[in-house]
């Protein structure tokens, strides 16, 4: 008789792990939205201090099934307001923002490189030389401006000799480049994109029957792109193009 119920606390066990770290799971990406949509690399330093903090505080409940699980969401929540205040009051005051996040510091000022900014940033000339390798430019010479941005990213201008050719240097004009649609992503059309384009299905249907083609689940992908052009790709097909 023991062991049927050793079976049954053993299974309760698992299914409340299951449920406390779905739970868990749900709290944190419902507070990673409501943070805002930032890559890593872009999070400024406060930012980066919650989510850490956050991950660390759900792995205690998800792993500890004595702890209670308010004891791992209540901190969450309030880390979520706190972070969400701060952003607030970043947006209402430059002061308190250039406070919390810091202020943009230009490293590389007509060429020169600013020591003094260097070492209040604790930024060694290494440092500086191996990030400007990463973004293409391997001669220090080759830069008018390198500005180190408050989420630690370095912005660059080259000198105006080593910068590529534009259209407006040549005195070219062009008209704007716009967005293309993807109007069909694995067979299944996609409504929102062709609201935006200012089509309807019937029309899209009846392009693509222009094509022989009659079964959208054949269809990779279908694609209006700035000019007017419909391409699609079908199974085991190349791409084809037909001017809108």
């Amino acid at each position: 008789m023991l062991r049927p119920k050793a079976h049954i606390v053993g299974g309760l066990t698992v299914l409340i792990t299951f449920v406390r770290t779905l739970l868990l799971y749900s709290l944190v990406l419902v507070v990673m939205r409501v943070m805002g949509k930032r890559q890593i690399g872009e999070l400024q330093p406060f930012e980066l201090v919650v989510t850490i903090i956050i991950a660390d505080l759900v792995t205690v409940p998800m792993q500890d099934k004595g702890l209670a699980l308010l004891n791992g969401v209540i901190p969450v929540i309030t880390l979520l307001f706190a972070q969400v205040t701060i952003s607030f009051l970043s947006l209402k005051s430059q002061k308190f923002q250039e406070f919390i996040c810091g202020k943009p510091n230009v490293l590389i000022k007509e060429g020169k490189v600013n020591y003094e900014e260097l070492k209040n940033n604790l930024y060694s000339l290494r440092d500086l030389i191996e990030q400007l390798r990463g973004q293409g430019y391997f001669n220090l010479h080759d830069v008018e401006y390198a500005i180190l941005e408050t989420d630690g990213s370095l912005s660059v201008m080259a000198k105006s000799s080593k910068r590529p050719v534009t259209l407006e240097d040549l005195d070219l004009s062009t008209g704007s480049q716009g967005i293309s649609y993807d109007l069909i992503l694995d067979g299944i059309i996609q409504q929102s994109a062709l609201t935006q384009a200012g089509l309807d299905e019937e029309w899209l249907l009846r392009e693509l029957k222009k094509f022989g083609i009659n079964d959208l689940k054949q269809v990779i992908i279908a694609t209006l792109d700035a000019q007017g052009r419909l391409l699609y790709q079908a199974k085991e097909l190349k791409y084809h193009n037909h001017q809108r």
